[in-house]
């Protein structure tokens, strides 16, 4: 089939999500200038550049209590700071609790009983068991086509890696075997890899 966004696609349920898969998480901890902790999960991530090294996320949506945007882009508009927190197989259940449309000041961490810890280059907290965590500051926050869509940006100035997650030297994904996003309610773990080597390596 073919359809054009704009006029619609006919299926019981928007097929985007699904087609564009899978999706790394980007399970996102932000400080508000009241001092109030946040965590949220956003499958609009990914890392985007090696020197220096960036993330990006994007927010689509808005809560009532926050204007044009949900909790982590306002606070981050505050402070200029947020964390990246790895997503582990095992964690699925505190991440999706941590997902809720919950009231400005909820404490997500609390909420889904993670353990905090602060980070070391930013004033944020971080998932203090999370396989790794990527401490962030503010590059620019892009506002996309569409309403409450941001983008946010940010340099990669501290980063966390669980002892147990490494072999040899290398960051070992399988150790902790990472969540990622699929389409409608649908999510996938890693649990197998190979390599590929590029023509003249």
């Amino acid at each position: 089939m073919f359809y054009r966004p704009d006029q619609g696609h006919g299926l019981p349920h928007n097929p985007f999500n699904a087609i564009v898969t899978p999706r790394p998480i980007g399970w996102i901890s932000s400080r508000g200038a009241d001092g109030h902790d946040n965590l949220a999960p956003y499958s609009f991530f990914n890392a985007v550049a090696y020197f220096p090294p960036q993330v990006m996320f994007s927010s689509t949506s808005a809560k009532p209590d926050r204007g044009d945007t949900k909790d982590s882009v306002a606070n981050i508009r505050e402070t200029g700071v947020f964390c990246v927190n790895i997503v582990e197989f095992a964690m699925r259940d505190a991440m999706n609790a941590s997902s809720g449309p919950w009231e400005k000041g909820v404490d997500e961490f609390e909420l889904a009983g993670l353990e905090k810890a602060e980070c070391e280059t930013i004033a944020c907290s971080r998932v203090a068991k999370a396989p790794a965590n990527l401490e962030c500051k503010v590059t620019q926050i892009v506002q996309l086509e569409g309403v409450s869509n941001f983008a946010v940006f940010g340099e990669v100035t501290g980063i966390h890696m669980r002892d147990d997650c490494m072999t040899d030297g290398m960051f070992d994904i399988l150790k902790f075997n990472p969540l990622s996003r699929l389409g409608y309610r649908d999510y996938t773990v890693v649990r197998e890899t190979f390599e590929l080597k590029r023509p003249g390596e």
